[in-house]
């Protein structure tokens, strides 16, 4: 049995397979440490796959009150600790920040695979726009799905 009130990662297959078929949006849900809720929405969002090591390849206008931290990381190969496709390979992000997330240059904006209420400059649940770098988040969720009104 799953307990829904722990971390949950779908994983970069099921991401990608949900993705792949049809046009899917997704909204990037937070909350702070005091309880202050944002969101942001992206009208677009696709991943590749595994041959393009789950690369960020479309994400689409964002729109919201946590502000737009998603879209520094377009088009980054999906990276960790033992896998990093960052573009600065003397900089391993994903080593540095304990974490996995489409890490970019200079590492990241959002990192919503960060650790969890670790509040040391870039260590945690980070949106940059919404909370900064030195701000762990309580709560992070991206929701998926189907664009309405869309057809294949």
């Amino acid at each position: 049995m799953s307990d829904f009130d722990d971390e949950h990662f779908l994983g970069l297959l099921s991401i990608y397979a949900l993705t792949a078929d049809r046009s899917r949006e997704l909204l990037v849900l937070l909350e702070d440490a005091d309880g202050i809720e944002a969101y942001e929405w992206y009208e677009k969002f696709a991943i590749s796959d595994y041959s393009e090591s789950f690369a960020l390849n479309t994400l689409g206008k964002a729109n919201g009150t946590a502000g737009d931290s998603l879209s520094h990381h377009f088009g980054q190969k999906f990276s960790s600790f033992d896998q990093y496709y960052g573009p600065d390979s003397s900089r391993n992000c994903a080593k540095i920040y304990h974490s996995a997330w489409w890490f970019s240059s200079p590492c990241h904006q959002s990192n919503l695979g960060g650790n969890y209420g670790n509040n040391t400059l870039g260590m945690g649940i980070n949106w940059m726009t919404f909370r900064s770098h030195e701000h762990s988040l309580k709560l992070a969720a991206m929701m998926i799905r189907p664009r309405p009104g869309y057809r294949q």
